[in-house]
């Protein structure tokens, strides 16, 4: 029954994104500034061969907002839903909405993950995943102030919409996790998108799981690469200290861009996990905008308890 009701909900998401009107194949839009829940507490968001990676059903849900509340800041959001289906496949769902000022871009993919296992007792695996959907960019002509008849303004909201995909993958024991991926691939591959700056082309991620002494907890650290186009590359280097029974973990990481983030998280009986997070703002934008925070909400249902 479990099973049959998540197939039920991805099969309705399929369709609904389906019937989306998607006529013009990619744009070169991956965020450069991604969700800092990334990295640790849900990595299905760099990377689609993490998809149903654990058993059972995972929401996660995310929010970010500059620290400053003014008119018109940054705010972004997430939503996923991944499970893990049976005979080594994983299944995902994404929902990303970002809006700064007037400008509010939406993006919805379903993904396909395979988990191939290397040894008899999977301690070691293979992941792969593809995910694919679409991105819509719309004006909120309503907060305008200025012609709300402007002739533009109706034809930037009667835009197409950008079909694209992301793929990943990924090995992982019981020690290390090693990750790649592409985003936005159909973006990256047209020739009229080669000289746009700013978009991301490349994430890859490495960490090890080191368990402390008394085996109550664990310390993870981790180095990150993320590829942008026509700019400096960035790195991320952090760690993450899980503690007091897997109960409570906090975490940073400073990014090459010269700014730095730091966690907090809560697991309450290995069912919700609250994450707090708080990012500076980068050199160049510390003149124009605040630091941002973020939290972080996951939900871990039907998982296997051997």
């Amino acid at each position: 029954m479990k099973r049959f009701l998540m197939i039920a909900g991805f099969t309705c998401m399929l369709t609904a994104a389906q019937t989306a009107a998607a006529q013009e194949v990619g744009n070169t839009s991956a965020l450069i500034d991604p969700l800092p829940t990334q990295y640790f507490q849900n990595q299905y968001l760099g990377n689609p061969s993490f998809a149903g990676i654990d058993s059972g059903f995972h929401l996660n849900g995310a929010y970010r907002r500059q620290w400053e509340n003014a008119p018109g800041v940054p705010v972004t959001m997430n939503f996923t839903g991944d499970y893990y289906v049976g005979k080594r496949v994983g299944v995902g769902a994404s929902v990303f909405m970002d809006k700064a000022g007037l400008l509010s871009r939406t993006r919805v993919t379903l993904t396909y993950a395979y988990h191939l296992p290397l040894t008899v007792t999977g301690s070691q695996s293979l992941h792969f995943g593809l995910s694919a959907g679409i991105r819509s960019d719309r004006l909120d002509t309503k907060s305008l102030n200025g012609e709300v008849n402007d002739p533009s303004l109706g034809l930037f909201n009667r835009r197409d919409n950008y079909f694209d995909g992301d793929f990943g993958v990924a090995y992982t024991n019981n020690r290390w996790n090693l990750q790649a991926s592409l985003p936005n691939i159909a973006g990256y591959l047209k020739s009229e998108n080669r000289e746009i700056a700013n978009s991301t082309t490349f994430y890859a991620a490495a960490s090890y799981k080191i368990p402390l002494g008394d085996g109550s907890g664990s310390v993870e650290p981790k180095v990150a690469f993320r590829g942008v186009r026509h700019y400096d590359n960035i790195f991320d280097v952090g760690a993450n200290l899980v503690f007091l029974n897997n109960a409570l973990n906090v975490f940073g990481l400073y990014h090459t861009t010269k700014n730095a983030t730091a966690g907090v998280g809560f697991n309450i009986k290995s069912t919700v996990n609250l994450h707090l997070m708080y990012t500076s703002q980068t050199a160049g934008l510390r003149s124009y905008l605040d630091d941002a925070f973020t939290l972080g909400l996951t939900i871990n249902l039907f998982r296997d308890t051997y």
